[in-house]
């Protein structure tokens, strides 16, 4: 079996039950849902005792349960071609410069990890109607300075005025 055919058969069980991912991820537990969910569409990979978790709630054999706790290929087609998940690469392309010229003048020269992350998602009531609010958490990595001789700082961090 491959990934994807894993993949395809969580979300037929998921559909055949009528389960909520929230159903799902609150059966499963332990780390974020995002994480959770990721693991289930093939993108991230679910520790062992999770993995066990999620193979008993869904059925699956021993070698499918030992498919969610290895670590996937990850990514997809560029650009995306879903119009929710293109919104977010369009984002990103939009407001990318202004996000990265922010975070710099804060912190310095380096980047957010993606890996040591927190994502959240809330509804957000509006008389206009709901919106959707995210809030991301990623740790600041500076760039290295190799090579740096005395004097020179090592890293990119935010230096004083």
């Amino acid at each position: 079996m491959r990934r994807e055919e894993l993949t395809e058969k969580i979300l037929d069980i998921k559909r055949e039950r009528g389960w909520s991912w929230k159903h799902i991820t609150g059966e499963i537990g332990g780390v974020s849902e995002v994480l959770i969910i990721g693991a289930l569409l093939g993108q991230m990979k679910l520790i062992k005792p999770l993995a066990k978790k999620a193979a008993a709630l869904f059925g699956l054999s021993e070698a499918e349960e030992r498919m969610l706790n290895e670590v996937p290929y990850r990514g997809m087609p560029m650009p995306p071609t879903d119009p929710l998940i293109y919104r977010f690469y369009e984002m990103v392309m939009v407001n990318g410069p202004a996000w990265k010229a922010l975070i710099e003048d804060e912190f310095g020269d380096g980047i957010m990890s993606a890996i040591d992350f927190d994502i959240t998602f809330e509804r957000e009531p509006n008389p206009k109607g709901d919106r959707v609010k995210i809030g991301m958490s990623g740790k600041f990595l500076p760039y290295r300075y190799y090579g740096s001789e005395q004097g020179i700082p090592e890293y990119g961090y935010k230096e004083p005025e």
